[in-house]
């Protein structure tokens, strides 16, 4: 499900507050009592929106997945080749670290808070990462680099390790020294 411009005004301010909310304070200690008060509206047009509140946490997932995907791809067609796109995955996450998400990954949070296996959050993140990896793997073979699906494993673990870095603030400018280090694999 896609969040799109047939989404109503209400909906749009419910998912926008629920985002913010859930991204800020956590899933599990956001209600839909506070939800609705923040939002303006009543419980029953949450309920009525989008049917559930994993419904809503989905919507939030996925909504947050489009925009990162959308910085990636940014990033990535700005660059001056193959090479530099792959170092361009970085500079998204720098970009994205500072204009919103200085708490970490919201899948990551959500995945670690929603631990119950069949949880449709669980599915979305693996798919995010799984995402992420493959972009890294077509990058680095559309610029001719041996071993490309190993050396995009590196590159994930570089990544998620300097978003996690970055969140618990132990190494200084985690994600420009990931950058640094996705530099040397591509060189």
């Amino acid at each position: 499900m896609s969040t799109d411009l047939k989404m109503t005004h209400a909906a749009r301010r419910i998912l926008d507050t629920a985002s913010e909310l859930f991204y800020r304070r956590g899933i599990t200690p956001v209600g839909v009592d506070l939800i609705a008060a923040e939002a303006g509206v009543t419980k029953k047009t949450i309920y009525d929106r989008f049917g559930s509140k994993d419904n809503l946490v989905m919507a939030y997932l996925r909504e947050r997945d489009e925009r990162w995907r959308t910085v990636v791809e940014r990033h990535v067609a700005a660059a001056a080749d193959a090479r530099c796109a792959v170092v361009a995955v970085f500079d998204s996450l720098e970009e994205w670290h500072g204009a919103d998400a200085d708490r970490g990954c919201a899948m990551i949070n959500a995945r670690a808070e929603l631990s119950a296996p069949d949880h449709p959050s669980r599915a979305l993140a693996a798919e995010q990462k799984q995402w992420l990896l493959g972009r890294f793997d077509d990058l680095l073979a559309a610029a001719g680099i041996d071993d490309a699906h190993g050396k995009a494993v590196e590159l994930l673990l570089l990544h998620e390790g300097a978003l996690v870095m970055t969140d618990v603030g132990q190494v200084g400018d985690a994600i420009g020294r990931a950058r640094e280090a996705a530099r040397r694999i591509t060189d």
